[in-house]
């Protein structure tokens, strides 16, 4: 490849990038004012309802080379508008996400939190449509909200901000595991299935490799999966269970993981990071088997199939009506 030229593609696709973003920003304003324009002259009974199929009628048949403009999109402007004109902290980051990202979330998600975390997450992930449905689907919202995640006392201290990175829970439904399972078949399914691995990961882990070799002496020693982490910087090692958490479990990790610091990590790099993800955990076992480690190790489990997101919703009403309940005026986020 010549390298003559390498400035100057980098000027044009930066440009071309800038100039989508400003289009995707022009057409969301467009939709935003249609919707508000119409709902303003409805709400004022300046027009009744059927003003809509009018407007859409009128478009086509004047104004033909203006596409887009049915009455079932005037009327999902409408609802765009209606979703965020009380929200006006939300106002710039809808326009960082694309016109169908938008209405996959204003279909789907009723509470404006839950709008503004997957708006966010749209754009921190870089998501398609159908990895936002996937995440949507999963009750990732909920999930974390719901998080009480289990960290060593080394990963308490550290200064990294892991609640966005690290997961207390994971959903592999993708792998159409049935009981029972091997960590063998576990392992061999998520690394089959990588793309969707990493989209239930976050999109910043990169796979190194699986069963990766430590030498440790005159002994060979194999981890289950290795990642990095661009954000974090740093190595993270995940152990595979097949049966719920352990004590005994941590020894492993914390082992691979010292192998790991001295032997592979990079001199520019943070220290290791360890995940054990078990099928299932009891939060307080998992907190007195970690209150005293001084690794940087943290316990996940993972689902087999999606989550109830009903129940999952239902569960998190009744939390914030506790919390509520014993901290009248705290404000939960």
């Amino acid at each position: 490849m010549d390298n003559r030229f390498s400035e100057i593609i980098e000027l044009i696709k930066k440009s071309q990038y800038h100039a989508l973003k400003m289009v995707n920003t022009e057409l969301i304003n467009l939709y935003w004012n249609v919707g508000k324009c119409v709902h303003e002259k409805i709400e004022q009974s300046q027009w009744g309802k059927s003003i809509v199929q009018e407007l859409a009628s009128h478009i086509q048949q004047f104004e033909p080379n203006i596409k887009g403009f049915s009455d079932k999109n005037i009327w999902r402007m409408m609802q765009f508008y209606n979703a965020y004109k009380a929200l006006p902290k939300l106002s710039s980051l809808l326009r960082e996400i694309s016109w169908s990202h938008n209405l996959i979330i204003i279909s789907r998600c009723k509470d404006p939190g839950e709008k503004e975390f997957y708006i966010k997450l749209t754009k921190q992930e870089n998501y398609s449509c159908r990895e936002l449905e996937r995440q949507i689907s999963a009750s990732l919202f909920e999930r974390t909200l719901m998080s009480q995640k289990n960290l060593s006392t080394a990963l308490r201290e550290n200064s990294f901000d892991l609640n966005q990175t690290l997961k207390d829970s994971y959903v592999f439904e993708f792998l159409n595991l049935h009981e029972p399972f091997s960590e063998n078949e576990l392992k061999r399914g998520l690394v089959v299935q990588m793309k969707k691995f990493i989209l239930e990961l976050g999109k910043d882990f990169l796979f190194i490799g699986e069963e990766y070799r430590l030498q440790v002496g005159n002994s060979d020693f194999f981890l289950d999966l290795l990642f990095y982490h661009r954000g974090l910087q740093c190595l993270i090692a995940f152990e595979l269970k097949a049966d719920t958490f352990k004590p005994e479990h941590l020894g492993q990790l914390n082992f691979y993981l010292e192998a790991l610091d001295k032997d592979v990590r990079k001199h520019n790099e943070n220290p290791s990071i360890g995940i054990l993800l078990c099928k299932g955990k009891d939060s307080e076992v998992v907190e007195y088997a970690l209150n005293r480690s001084l690794s940087t190790t943290l316990v996940s489990e993972y689902k087999t199939q999606l989550p109830n997101k009903k129940l999952l919703q239902k569960k998190l009403h009744e939390l914030f009506k506790l919390h509520n309940h014993i901290e009248p005026n705290s404000n939960i986020k």
